[in-house]
């Protein structure tokens, strides 16, 4: 299933086309992630706490990755333009022919025959916990006072800088995040003037510096101080470039029916603030120019975002419209008004789960006794409520104080906490 893979001691980077993962039409979305388990362990980002530069680009192909397989349980998907995910892998150390033996010696399987291997080894939670379950628990106890660390790093850093926040884009472990608000805190005294400029922002660690499209500060983490320095700098220019974003997206809505464009940080990958900006100025034009005739305020309400990896128009599941940015004119017109009473209702039901979630999780994390219980972004709120319902029918002792991620996957992370996979198995 896996093409060109070698056998090396700890650390590889391969690049798997996406064919060679996905038959499309063999494979459903559920049956997708169970067949690549076995590959989500080899590159799961939270066995690369001592590479961050190489979690990041797992993180950054997973996410991707996940978007496709979701695609391909939504009705017409048609395939994919070819593209190429880069994986850095993480091999067995006290055996490296164990990859090899995994994957087969030419590192070809056929996804029918991994399919079925995987299913004849479907393992399930209680069984899951009970081989992990002492292990998670004393990592988290080992991770306690750096948790406290962190917690008042992060309120010091706050109140001293006058932050809106401070947020992670990526899982890191939390030494590693104790690290960057230390640096942080090192540029604070080293640069106060040029920090000033942050009262009221929000900071986000991330892989490159500058401003994201939300309008958050985005300090790179390979990056040094000077970088940073750089970023806070220009924060005077980078309020005057989203002012002129907004008033884009404002034109924008009012030309298309009062629908709003919005950037959707979960979903979209991360864009800096001049990219989102020429991305707006450039779809702007194009429906200037097309003097398309939408009836005044008639999709207020609605949302719409734009990508420009996309040939056609989509409307996600969640209820937002996905418009390419080359979508020719007369085609957008066409879907978006086919399609609104559809989104409506996608939209309330969005809603509508997410009340319903915020109150499975509480109710959940409070009868097993969890000390948290949170989910990856790409966990849907429909398949984080299918989850919890089934927590909440079963016991779980071993849980009790523990922090639990819903996932795609089994995992114990470096700190101790448990991510099991949305759809888990009694």
């Amino acid at each position: 299933m896996f093409c060109h893979w070698g056998t090396v001691r700890r650390l590889s980077v391969k690049k798997l086309p996406l064919k060679h993962v996905i038959r499309a039409r063999a494979f459903s979305g559920a049956d997708a992630v169970n067949a690549l388990r076995p590959f989500y362990f080899a590159v799961h980002p939270d066995f690369f706490g001592q590479h961050p530069r190489e979690r990041e680009i797992n993180e950054n192909s997973l996410k991707r990755l996940n978007g496709y397989l979701e695609n391909l349980q939504k009705p017409g998907f048609r395939s994919f333009k070819p593209t190429t995910l880069t994986f850095y892998v993480r091999e067995k150390e006290h055996n490296p022919s164990d990859v090899q033996e995994s994957f087969g010696a030419s590192g070809f399987k056929d996804p029918e025959e991994e399919l079925e291997q995987a299913q004849r080894m479907e393992t399930t939670l209680s069984s899951w916990l009970d081989n992990n379950a002492e292990s998670a628990v004393k990592k988290l106890k080992n991770s306690l006072p750096l948790r406290k660390e962190l917690d008042r790093l992060k309120g010091e850093l706050s109140r001293q800088l006058h932050l809106s926040d401070i947020r992670w884009q990526r899982s890191w472990g939390i030494a590693h995040r104790c690290s960057q608000l230390h640096s942080l805190s090192r540029l604070a005294q080293q640069s106060p003037e040029a920090l000033r400029n942050a009262k009221g922002h929000t900071v986000i660690f991330t892989d490159r510096s500058g401003m994201s499209a939300t309008g958050y500060i985005m300090l790179g983490t390979m990056d040094v101080h000077h970088h940073w320095t750089k970023v806070f700098e220009r924060l005077p220019s980078y309020a005057t470039l989203q002012r002129k974003g907004l008033l884009l997206e404002d034109r924008i809505s009012h030309l298309l029916g009062g629908i709003q464009i919005t950037y959707m940080e979960d979903l979209q990958p991360m864009l800096m603030l001049e990219e989102y900006y020429s991305v707006l100025d450039g779809f702007y034009n194009r429906v200037r120019n097309s003097r398309l005739s939408f009836h005044p305020h008639s999709l207020r309400g609605l949302q719409m975002i734009l990508e420009s990896d996309r040939y056609a128009p989509n409307l996600h599941e969640l209820g937002h419209f996905i418009i390419p940015t080359v979508c020719d004119p007369a085609t957008l017109q066409w879907f978006i008004i086919a399609k609104a009473q559809q989104a409506r209702e996608k939209l309330k039901r969005k809603e509508e789960s997410k009340v319903l979630e915020k109150e499975l999780i509480k109710t959940s994390a409070e009868k097993l006794s969890l000390q948290r219980l949170y989910k990856e972004p790409s966990v849907s709120s429909v398949q984080m409520i299918h989850s919890c319902n089934k927590l909440l029918e079963e016991s779980l002792p071993s849980l009790q104080g523990m922090h639990l991620c819903i996932s795609h996957f089994y995992s114990v992370l470096q700190d101790g906490d448990l991510c099991i996979p949305w759809n888990w198995k009694s």
